[in-house]
């Protein structure tokens, strides 16, 4: 049921983790208004619970208060944004309008240009916990923009997310989700070698990384992708094109600030064998094929 007191909210990008996001809000009565480049089983729960279709992302927000998108690469935002049929041809002045892609910051502080000449709000949130955190209403979101935009948005992030924090200015959102995603590249990278090194000295996997967890190698990235790197699991949680796609991001604006950070660059290279012998649409976990 809709509540019509909530205000109208407007989603689009409803892979992985953006059917679960949108599918709390909906649950939540929020009025919602979808969008997305196909129409598979997240599209159909979504339009079965009461949701409205809208065929371009000018129309999507021309029917919302809200309006989130959750797509692939920085190229796929600017064109939801800012195309011919984008969400700033449709939005009415005081549209609050929030990125939590994984995008590059300074297209955030662009788009929050936009969205102000435009009598409209934006916040880049960029988001951290993949598909199980998604699922459990559990996610890490990380968000820039103004004051006033992030408090008109924390009662929705609050049903997306469990620790939201609003991080400054325009683009602050996503430079922090940088800063996640140089931490993972080198622990999921640690997690490889040390599941590599305790199979060639002939150890058991799964008694080495419950003696490891608790001390101080322990990890979400030992805990979560240990046990799956063992079995060879590469199912995705999050996809190696995603998270080289994040890496480019993150090398260049290390690039621009004069910041070297070998440790992303190697991982960065791994990831890149991974992608060329399996496929981009493999987990993170899969960096444990570049050790074979």
């Amino acid at each position: 049921m809709s509540n019509d007191t909530l205000p109208r909210i407007g989603f689009m990008g409803l892979g992985i983790m953006g059917g679960a996001m949108a599918g709390h809000l909906r649950a939540a009565g929020h009025p919602m208004t979808i969008a997305n480049r196909s129409r598979g089983a997240g599209v159909q729960a979504l339009l079965q619970a009461g949701a409205t279709w809208a065929e371009t992302p000018a129309a999507l927000a021309a029917a919302s208060d809200i309006v989130i998108t959750i797509v692939g690469f920085p190229q796929d935002v600017e064109q939801v944004w800012l195309g011919a049929d984008g969400l700033l041809a449709g939005a009415k002045p005081g549209t609050l309008l929030i990125d939590m892609t994984t995008s590059s910051p300074r297209l955030a502080v662009a788009l929050a240009e936009k969205a102000a000449s435009r009598g409209c709000a934006a916040l880049d949130a960029p988001v951290s916990g993949g598909d199980v955190g998604a699922r459990n209403a559990a996610l890490s979101i990380m968000v820039g923009g103004a004051a006033d935009a992030f408090a008109r948005a924390q009662p929705v992030f609050e049903k997306m997310g469990k620790t939201i924090r609003h991080m400054g200015g325009p683009g602050a959102g996503q430079h922090t989700k940088m800063a996640n995603q140089i931490a993972i590249a080198s622990a999921v990278m640690g997690v490889a070698e040390a599941v590599s090194y305790a199979r060639r000295a002939g150890l058991d996997g799964e008694s080495v990384l419950a003696a490891l967890a608790p001390g101080a190698a322990g990890s979400t990235q030992l805990n979560v992708m240990g046990p799956k790197m063992l079995v060879g699991d590469f199912a995705p949680g999050f996809m190696v094109k995603h998270f080289l796609k994040d890496l480019g991001i993150a090398m260049a604006e290390a690039e621009a600030m004069g910041l070297d950070l070998p440790g992303m660059a190697q991982s960065r290279r791994l990831f890149e064998r991974v992608q060329a012998e399996l496929g981009g649409e493999v987990g993170t976990q899969a960096i444990i094929a570049a050790y074979r």
